[in-house]
């Protein structure tokens, strides 16, 4: 009686040792991409460094192609651009760049509150609510802004998760990417915390009534209120 061929069962398992392996270095490069975005964003790479691929393959442990990926993603996200004889540096923002995204992000935050009001039951705002009327209030006396700024955190997640809207999260998302670290430095101007908190209640009382309409334009008006704290201070910001 003739043996069964080995030769299939070794391609297959050769088969699902290549896909696997390409899981795990599409995991590597998302990991990656994340990693670096979060750098970015908090300034732990400034505007104007360059990434440099032989060091990010040595740091992370891997190919150069997969770095290459990586910072082509970042490309496409408006956080780095490729100059030719110096390789990938991290994106500088411009006032005037600044000043137009602001513009942008006014409507899209206004579309994303009123979207979030219609989507889910008015009460699901009341712990938010409850915790700028409460805890946000007690962080700003107590100067404890990287707690507030969490804080804050949570409530923009919560509003774009109930949107539901995924275009609309990505746009969202890669503005915040490109603004986090003026988000940030708005936020502790004299006085800019308490005024955002108060007019984020007011977001919020309006999102708890389900008043789409109401909670969209505070939520502009909020954005406008950045935007001229930004106007003001910007020889301190930029």
């Amino acid at each position: 009686m003739p043996r069964a061929s080995s030769v299939q069962p070794r391609t297959t398992q050769t088969r699902a040792s290549r896909a696997a392996s390409s899981k795990r270095s599409k995991a590597v490069a998302v990991d990656l991409l994340q990693v670096l975005r979060a750098r970015i964003g908090s300034q732990e790479i400034p505007p104007g460094a360059k990434l440099r691929e032989t060091d990010l393959a040595d740091e992370f442990g891997v190919p150069r192609t997969r770095v290459r990926e990586v910072l082509a993603g970042l490309e496409q996200r408006g956080l780095v651009e490729r100059i030719p004889n110096r390789g990938a540096v991290v994106t500088r923002l411009e006032l005037s760049q600044v000043f137009h995204i602001y513009d942008v992000r006014e409507v899209l935050e206004g579309l994303c509150v009123r979207m979030a009001t219609q989507n889910v039951p008015n009460e699901s705002w009341q712990d938010l609510l409850d915790d700028f009327t409460g805890r946000m209030a007690r962080l700003i006396k107590e100067e404890n802004l990287d707690d507030y700024i969490a804080g804050y955190e949570v409530f923009r997640r919560r509003i774009i998760d109930a949107a539901a809207n995924p275009l609309l999260a990505e746009m969202l998302d890669s503005i915040f990417e490109k603004t986090q670290v003026l988000i940030r430095r708005i936020i502790i101007l004299p006085g800019r915390a308490e005024v955002g908190r108060r007019e984020h209640i007011a977001v919020l009382q309006a999102m708890r009534r389900g008043d789409a309409d109401e909670a969209e334009r505070l939520r502009r008006a909020n954005m406008r209120s950045a935007r001229a704290y930004l106007e003001r201070y910007q020889r301190y910001v930029l």
